[in-house]
Parts: C-alpha cells; structure tokens; sequence
C-alpha cells in the first residue's frame, strides 16, 4: 500500500494531505489541543468523522503552535463553513497543573508524552487567535473545556471568578456536551445559508447577544440565572446560581439559561434528546483507522492512546451525579448504550489490530457497571430533577438489572482471540450490593460479581468508596462507607471459593468539602484495620461545573445556602494528606501531636501501633 493511499485513511492534517484528495477549500477545520489520533475516544476525531460521514471536507490543525508566526493556523487556508475549536479530551488546565498547581513534567495527550504544546486556557487562546487572523469566519468551541465553563464558573488555576468562555474567547457559538447531533445541524445550517436567528435556535448550543439585539422567544422557556457582575461581588449568589445549572443540565426536559455578562447576555439552550441506541452504534461504527496520525511515527508513543488503544466504551452518560465529577455535566446523567452487535464488531477490531496480544483492556464506561441502565417508566424520568439517580437512595424508577452486562462480558471472554477483557473502569458497587435475595436473582447481582471477580480483574479490583466519614460521603454524594465492607467480604469469599489471589484497591480523596483533619485521621485508622496500606491518594482539585468546586470556592451549599467547610489553606491540604501515610516514620511524631491536639489518642493509637491489624467488619465512629 502506497503512502499517499495510507495517508488518505485518516482526516488530513497538512496541506499535502488536503491535496491527496483533490480538495481546493475545506468545509470545516477543526484545531485540537491534542494529537491526532483517529479512535473513538478522541474527541476531535469523532467530530471531524461525523462531518465527513454527512459528506463535508473536513481536516484538522491538532497542537498548532500558538508562539510563533501562526503559521499552523494558516496552513490549511479559511474554511468554507467555520472554524472548530477544542482545547481536548480534557481542559487544559486539569492537564497542565496537579491539584498542588504544580506545573506537570508531560502530557498524556502529546506524543512521547511531551509537555508545552498546548497553551493554558487552549480553547480561548486557540479562538482568539482565529477570529484575528479569520475576523469573517464563524468560530464553534467545544470538547470538555468549553462545555464545563459555558457560564460564570471558578478557576481554581487563577482563583478567581471567570466569565463565559464566549466572553474571553470572541467564540461566535459554543457546543456544550458530546455534541455529535449539535455540530451536525450547525454545519448544515451554515451550509444552507440560514441567519444567525435561525442558527441560535439548534439544541446544545450557547452563544452571546448584545443589549441592542432582540432576543428571540423560546419554546421551552427561560430561567434568568444572577448576572455575571452580581456573581463577583457576592460568593453565595453565585452559589445559588449553581442549582439551576447543574439540574437543568440533568433534565430530560430543560428550560434555556440566560446569562447577562455585562452589556451581553450569554444563553445556553436546551440539549438535544439522549442520544439512541442506533444513533450512538453509527458513532462508534464510522471507519476509524484507531491509530495514531503517521506524522508522529518518530516522536514517540501517546500514552493516553497507549491506555486504550485495546479498550472498549459500552455506553455515555452517567447518573450517579458525584458532587466532584464533570462527566455528568458533559455527557448528562442518562445512559445510552451501544448494542450487543456493535460492541462485537468493536472487539474482532482490535483482535486483528497488529499489536494485539489477545488482551483487551477495558469493557468499561463513565461508570463501568450502568449499560442499559435506563428508567423503568420514562415519564417519571421526564419530569425528574434529581442530579443523582442513586443518591441518596437508589430511585425505585432505576431499572439496575446486570444481566445483558454480564452477558456482554461472557460473549467477550468467549471470544477465540481474546485471552482475558479486563474491567478497568470505575464501578458503582452500591449498584449491585443488596441483601435482597430476591433482587439479587432477577437483576443477576450475584452472577455479575461472579463473572466480574473470576474473569476480568487484573489481579487489582480498584474501586473509589473516596472517603469514610459519613457526612464528608453525603456531600460527596456517595454510599456509606459501610458498603465498601460488604464489597471487600463478598470480594474475598469468592476470591477463596475459586482459589485467586487477588487484590482490592480503594481510592480516597483529600480536603473534600467538609472533610475536616480528624475525618482524614479516622479515614486512615478505618483503612488500616481493614489492612490497608494507601499508596496513591488524591488530593480534590476544583473542575468548573461541579458541586464540590462551588462548595469550595464559595464555602456554602448550592441547594441550601448553608455554610460548607473546606480545607483551602496549602498548609492543611497537606496535612490531611499526610495521615494516608501513617506506615511513614516521618509522619509518625507529627500523626502523634496533631491527634493529641484533637483529643482523639484513641486514632493515634490505632495508626501507630505496628501489630497486625484487625478487621472485624465495623467502622469506627467519630
């Protein structure tokens, strides 16, 4: 096969390459903060394979160099229909810096893992360099980085109130969400010519008027959130804007958001519908080369490509509403999952991919455990305005049935290339822990942990109870800590009824909400008798369009205005870090002073004393 025909099987990124198919103008450039690797988990690329299947020319311009000439900008020449813009997979930010705003040595999305070639704030740096150089030519942001900050939100990177990303961008139209369906309309309404009045009425979209221009009415009604001025001056209307946000954002149904920033009005519309079975299998089903661009041959290997290049996305959404976690507030908290058919097609896919050595690396999702997870009667869910469907209580609309799950893992395993599909994403086991036998037959609870323990665990279960203290866990949005230990018991049984030797690995989150430094001392003596030794931790780090981070930033509750505490001072963070490393001698004196100082010599004395820990399935209380 002939080079030119090779380089034709990926979406063009040089001019040579827009040449090699006879294209004198593109439709749509779309400008990436990540390479280009053309998979199903990019989401660059499955924008730019969307467009191509409606038949536009489309190319893309993936880490274009932002200090030089911008040369990377003009290459490909102006765009027919608009510029695309994404900062990538994941905000820039959250990609530059640790939650210590420690600048980081790579870049996961970069290849051979390279840091530097992206800007900070990518997607408002990126737009504003194209409405220069391109002052006539449309301008859509979206990907993870527009979506999440589509309204006055924190920034935590510069602790600060931030605008609209249209504001500072100069953006003509934001996407917010996966967007498949919202970037598909827009493309065929700028093709047909349509006026901006008409394009500001497709789903999914946001955009800015200014005080001069009319508003146009709107089906679904409008809730007017506090003007972006009134958000700076007081941090508890800014709290109380969030709730009208977040549950609109998860409605089946949701009423437009407006948003007056200064002398402009951002206005957020309403998404498009969840997307269908059939509508997400076409997604997954478009001709991916599911490699990397040949272009970075000789840099090196992109280790988030490396990560999943053999793994498989069951299904979008995720409705467990976690007051830390974005994905709810981009993909929305209703499942769509893929059938058995396309999941299938996926997996013979890999198994002829060259590198594949007969193992997949993940059967998973936003939340491994939710594929066709769904309400049982849809009306209800209509009308719902709850952020989380199992939170506080799983809803008794919830169908969790783990049977065409479990079916789907059973098919993999039987496949004659596939030696062993692990389960690498996280689980929701509050999905499938009841003591209900009835429950546990008809909606296949057992078998599912059966087939999931026996069968696709490498050798490490790791699961996020997150932390052990009750009122830190509700306003995480999470189960008691009480049913990690019926996971840990029914983990163990089956480990010994078949002989493995397996392990399970919890993760924890530091300096949460509410999380006060003796709640971190009790997480640490919980964990230990339990013979837990933590290795990896995680300190929270404040995202845009989440609970937590309003919480944090602007110390009240967003539903109850009430006050919330939060560790923000460096100093504490660190200290509720430290007592996740008790087992170190030189953490132990200061463990020792910290607890006395607290009046809790009991949790000292638990943390420093070095005999085999105990576990006899209770958790202490404060």
């Amino acid at each position: 096969m002939s080079v030119q025909t090779d380089l034709k099987q990926w979406l063009p990124i040089t001019k040579k390459e827009v040449e090699l198919r006879g294209w004198e103008q593109l439709d749509v450039i779309i400008i990436s903060g990540d390479g280009y690797v053309d998979h199903p988990a990019f989401g660059a690329a499955v924008i730019g394979r969307l467009l191509e299947r409606e038949g536009y020319r489309v190319a893309l311009i993936p880490q274009p160099n932002w200090q030089d000439d911008l040369r990377d900008f003009k290459k490909l020449g102006t765009p027919r229909l608009f510029f695309g813009i994404t900062a990538g997979n994941m905000d820039s930010m959250v990609n530059h810096y640790t939650a210590n705003k420690r600048l980081r040595s790579n870049d996961a999305y970069t290849p051979g893992g390279a840091s530097g070639f992206r800007p900070d704030y990518a997607a408002v740096v990126y737009s504003q360099i194209v409405k220069t150089l391109f002052p006539d030519v449309p301008v859509v942001i979206g990907g993870v980085e527009a979506s999440l900050r589509r309204v006055t939100h924190y920034d935590y990177w510069s602790d600060q109130l931030k605008p609209s990303i249209l504001i500072d961008s100069k953006a003509d139209i934001g996407v917010y969400g996966m967007g498949d369906l919202a970037i598909i309309a827009l493309a065929k309404a700028f093709d047909e010519g349509k006026s901006m009045a008409e394009i500001q009425q497709i789903p999914q979209i946001f955009y800015a008027i200014h005080e001069s221009e009319n508003l146009s009415p709107h089906s679904a009604g409008d809730i007017h959130l506090t003007n972006h001025e009134s958000c700076l001056r007081d941090k508890k209307t800014f709290a109380a804007n969030f709730r009208h946000i977040e549950q609109e954002s998860n409605k089946q149904h949701a009423t437009r958001l407006l948003q007056k920033h200064g002398s402009s009005t951002v206005i957020i519309n309403p998404p498009y519908p969840t997307l269908t079975e059939k509508q997400l299998d076409a997604s997954f089903d478009l001709p991916y080369t599911r490699k990397p661009h040949p272009k970075y041959a000789k840099r090196g290997p992109i280790p988030a490509y490396e990560m999943i290049r053999h793994s498989i996305n069951l299904h979008r959404g995720c409705f467990g509403g976690c007051s830390f976690c974005t994905i709810s507030a981009h993909q929305g908290k209703f499942v769509t999952s893929r059938s058995k058919a396309s999941i299938m097609d996926e997996v013979d896919q890999i198994t002829k991919m060259d590198d594949f050595k007969g193992y997949i690396s993940d059967l998973g999702g936003p939340s491994a455990n939710m594929y066709q997870m769904k309400g049982k009667h849809q009306q209800i869910c209509n009308s719902c305005k709850r952020p989380s469907c199992v939170f506080p209580t799983i809803c008794n609309n919830l169908d969790t049935n783990h049977k065409p799950l479990t079916d789907i893992y059973k098919s993999v395993d039987k496949h004659p290339a596939v030696k062993k599909a692990f389960v690498s994403s996280g689980l929701r086991y509050d999905l499938f822990l009841t003591d209900d036998k009835e429950k546990n037959d008809t909606l296949g609870f057992d078998e599912f942990m059966r087939q999931l323990f026996t069968r696709h665990v490498s050798g490490r279960l790791k699961v996020a109870p997150e932390h052990t203290s009750d009122q830190v866990l509700k306003t995480m949005r999470k189960p008691s800590f009480s049913l990690f230990h019926k996971l840990k018991n029914k983990f163990e049984q089956i480990n010994r009824e078949t002989g493995l030797r397996q392990q399970l690995i919890p993760y924890f989150i530091s300096s949460h909400p509410e999380s006060h430094l003796e709640d971190m001392a009790q997480l640490a003596a919980d964990t230990k008798e339990l013979g837990f030794k933590l290795e990896q931790v995680q300190d929270f780090t404040p995202t845009p369009m989440t609970v937590a981070t309003v919480m944090y930033y602007s110390g009240y509750d967003p539903y109850t205005l009430k006050p919330v505490f939060t560790a923000r001072d460096k100093a504490e963070k660190t200290a509720q870090q430290r007592f996740f490393f008790w087992y170190k001698r030189e953490n132990q004196a200061w463990i020792r002073q910290k607890l006395q100082q607290l009046g809790r010599d009991d949790i000292a004395k638990t943390l420093l004393s070095f005999d085999k820990p105990k576990y006899d399935g209770r958790k202490k209380t404060r």
